[in-house]
């Protein structure tokens, strides 16, 4: 699969064997093979190109998940040695910072705590860092992440309010409709990036992080809706609205359903008692 994946992706038998670091005769004769034992042709083959057929491109794309899983096992049995203690939890830098101290904190007095090495990073990472066994648990947000696949248990559930910059008309209402926040054409909401890094299209500013977003909103360059429990970072210079019909934010804990996870367990347990 490896073979296949990288010639598939390079379309060029020298390429991917340059890449793979091995002579292309036994390249060319593994895809041969693969083709032998699946019963389908995979490659499309003139002297002057390659392609894919349609049966190249279905297992170009589960060769992708498989190896990602092969990899993700990999990963999550050596942090699993004895003599790798500890395990590796992902969350949004910015999101839930209060839940989380708690817990690391609450963790951390259990007899049997080990090490917790704790990655923040951007959204929609926590998710993928998961999959990937880069994590072992993560604090997931629905409706913006993804859960399928996971075991999950709901730690709190909350309402989004729009941040405005301090001094905008709309600062001083009780409330705001979803469909007038989306209508705010001076104030755009942000576009955040996906799991490949590239950003949607839309009038928005880019964003990374928490920080960059309050700071664009506060010059008057854009709104957000946010859960309620970020009021602790905002300043002086931000105001806050209640969006009554905006999607309530359910924070999650998560984990790979397979994980057998003495750490993992006793966390998920102090989550929940939180």
């Amino acid at each position: 699969m490896r073979y296949f994946v990288a010639v598939a992706e390079e379309l060029h038998f020298g390429r991917a064997a340059q890449r793979l670091a091995m002579a292309q005769p036994p390249l060319s004769r593994a895809i041969q093979q693969l083709e032998r034992r699946l019963g389908v042709v995979l490659l499309h083959r003139t002297s002057r190109a390659i392609g894919l057929t349609e049966a190249g491109s279905v297992l170009l794309r589960e060769a992708r998940l498989a190896l990602e899983a092969v990899e993700a096992a990999e990963r999550r049995t050596r942090r699993a040695a004895p003599d790798h203690p500890g395990m590796v939890l992902a969350a949004k830098a910015g999101a839930s910072s209060e839940l989380l101290s708690k817990l690391l904190h609450a963790y951390a007095a259990e007899p049997d705590a080990v090490a917790v090495e704790v990655m923040l990073c951007a959204p929609g990472q926590p998710e993928t860092l998961l999959r990937t066994g880069h994590a072992d648990v993560a604090l997931l947000h629905r409706p913006w992440d993804a859960t399928a696949g996971f075991d999950t248990e709901d730690l709190c559930t909350e309402q989004q309010v729009v941040v405005l910059p301090s001094g905008h008309p709309l600062a001083t209402r009780a409330y705001v409709p979803m469909a007038e926040v989306k209508t705010l054409t001076n104030l755009p909401l942000p576009r955040w990036p996906g799991p490949d890094g590239s950003y949607p299209a839309g009038p928005g500013p880019k964003v990374r992080d928490h920080t960059q977003l309050f700071q664009l909103i506060a010059l008057g360059l854009a709104c957000a809706l946010v859960p309620e429990s970020l009021r602790a970072q905002l300043r002086d210079d931000h105001a806050i609205v209640p969006v009554p019909d905006a999607p309530a934010v359910t924070t999650v804990i998560a984990w790979p359903p397979h994980s057998r996870s003495k750490a993992v367990a006793h966390l998920v347990h102090t989550a929940t008692r939180l």
